[in-house]
């Protein structure tokens, strides 16, 4: 394939603006531009339109995979609280994922679709407590409390579906306690 008009000339010009002493600010600005990147990323990912938010959790390293991450397992641990998966709760979980823009044909929707067959590993519900103890750590007060409400509010709705009168209110008292471990997780 060949070079447009204008690839050489840049090299050129960009090797003459990075000389070697100049290759910690070249490293902070190709930090900077992938950061914004995945905030562009995190926010077409997810419904979170904060973008104090978002910026942190890009300078964090979070990614859109991380982040799929983040919010689909207390989901998933939520619903096999009681020990099976109800289908209300297995429709709710991947219609919710499809209306915050997980494909179906993706690689997150099918382990989600997965988890809702087969519970996960305790192990992965155990490093996602400590990932976001780190994470909250990170994040001051403000942040941390958005993201718990917008994760453990998706989860305490997939608990929802499954009971009460037309799937609306009743919640048991296994899904109550993986409510609150899920809310204590997010204590720095």
């Amino acid at each position: 394939m060949s070079e447009g008009p204008l690839e050489q000339p840049g090299r050129t010009l960009s090797q003459a603006f990075f000389t070697e002493g100049t290759k910690p600010y070249r490293e902070q600005l190709r930090v900077k531009e992938q950061e914004r990147a995945a905030v562009d990323a995190l926010r077409e990912a997810s419904d979170i339109d904060d973008e104090a938010l978002l910026a942190s959790l890009a300078s964090l390293g979070i990614r859109v995979e991380t982040l799929a991450a983040l919010t689909m397992i207390p989901i998933v641990e939520v619903a096999w609280a009681d020990g099976h998966m109800d289908s209300k709760e297995r429709e709710a979980i991947l219609s919710g994922a499809q209306s915050t823009g997980i494909e179906v044909d993706s690689p997150s929707y099918g382990l989600l679709s997965l988890w809702t067959e087969e519970p996960p590993a305790p192990a992965l519900t155990d490093a996602w407590r400590g990932f976001i103890s780190a994470l909250g750590k990170e994040l001051t007060d403000a942040e941390r409390g958005r993201m718990r409400d917008r994760i453990v509010g998706r989860a305490r709705a997939v608990a929802e579906a499954a009971g009460g009168f037309l799937g609306v209110g009743a919640v048991s008292r296994e899904e109550r306690a993986v409510l609150e471990a899920l809310e204590q997780a997010f204590s720095a």
